[in-house]
């Protein structure tokens, strides 16, 4: 192993022991490294400390022109690459940081799509029968567990891996639930009252069976084996329900979470609760929502302000 490669182990380690990073993101950064490494080895460099500004600048165009990565994935590396060399200088393992002046490309704004009120209510419906209606056939019961995997991602804007995730221990009582973020960050999360009704009726009248069916398991949300859902099951689950509602738009379990925080926003949410019921680490990231709403008065207004038309 050579000290570049090293190096690079030891940054991997400081993110999961002091960071905390998420396994899938780790991986994503030692693919990246390693593509920093075989570049550097091409030019001949074998200590970090030879590393300059230069070799990292020409490293950034090798992303686009060698590699042909766009600017999100390009951005993306670069990220992995400033960590590094941040962290050889906070450890004192070179003189200067070679990539802190070195910016990633400018990312376009992209606009989070998020479905209307009416739609959510179309999906809903769809996705299984309502948790109130105590009469429920033989095949509609897999249908109830549906409706409450819909109604707890609108109710909670949680992401689909926190969701399949969860277990029965995370619903902390009927009005709160417990999630696990970027990071296995945790946080807490108000359930509205129809998703409250739905988790309950799934609870009570399907779980039970479904957990027959394999070794016990804390999972909140089993599928037909009774072994944990997968992420892949509820992306089918939205999918089906939104043929079924003949909605004529790509529907995915991120769409509930931009619907989520759009419609938080559009009722008057400050932006920092929603921040923080989203998880997100920075307000920033969350503001990117508020673009959505803004669009939405001003499409409002140029069409009912008598002196907007032009």
């Amino acid at each position: 192993m050579s000290r570049l490669s090293g190096q690079i182990e030891d940054y991997l380690r400081h993110l999961t022991i002091e960071r905390g990073m998420a396994k899938n993101t780790l991986l994503a950064y030692r693919r990246d490294l390693n593509i920093y490494l075989e570049f550097l080895a091409r030019q001949e460099i074998s200590s970090a400390s030879e590393v300059t500004e230069a070799n990292v600048k020409e490293f950034a165009q090798f992303l686009v022109t060698g590699k042909g990565l766009v600017a999100t994935s390009v951005a993306r590396v670069l990220a992995a690459v400033r960590g590094f060399h941040k962290f050889l200088l906070m450890e004192n393992l070179v003189p200067d940081d070679a990539a802190g002046k070195v910016k990633p490309p400018k990312l376009p704004k992209r606009l989070p799509k998020a479905i209307s009120i009416a739609e959510v209510e179309l999906l809903l419906k769809a996705a299984g029968p309502d948790p109130e209606d105590g009469v429920a056939t033989t095949g509609d019961l897999i249908r109830i567990r549906d409706r409450a995997i819909l109604e707890l991602l609108y109710a909670t804007g949680a992401r689909v891996s926190e969701l399949v995730s969860m277990d029965v221990d995370d619903l902390v009582d009927p009005e709160i639930v417990r999630l696990f973020g970027k990071g296995s960050k945790e946080r807490l999360v108000p359930v509205g009252r129809f998703a409250q009704a739905a988790l309950a009726s799934y609870q009570v009248r399907v779980r039970p069976d479904l957990a027959k069916l394999s070794k016990g398991t804390p999972a909140l949300f089993l599928n037909q084996r009774g072994t944990r859902l997968s992420r892949q099951s509820v992306w089918q689950i939205i999918s089906d329900a939104a043929k079924r509602a003949k909605l004529e738009r790509e529907v995915s379990p991120h769409t509930f979470r931009h619907s989520f925080a759009t419609h938080l926003l559009e009722g008057g949410a400050d932006v920092r609760v929603v921040q923080e019921l989203l998880g997100h680490a920075s307000v920033s990231t969350t503001q990117i929502y508020t673009l959505v709403t803004v669009d939405a008065l001003r499409e409002i207004y140029a069409t009912a302000h008598p002196r907007a038309q032009r």
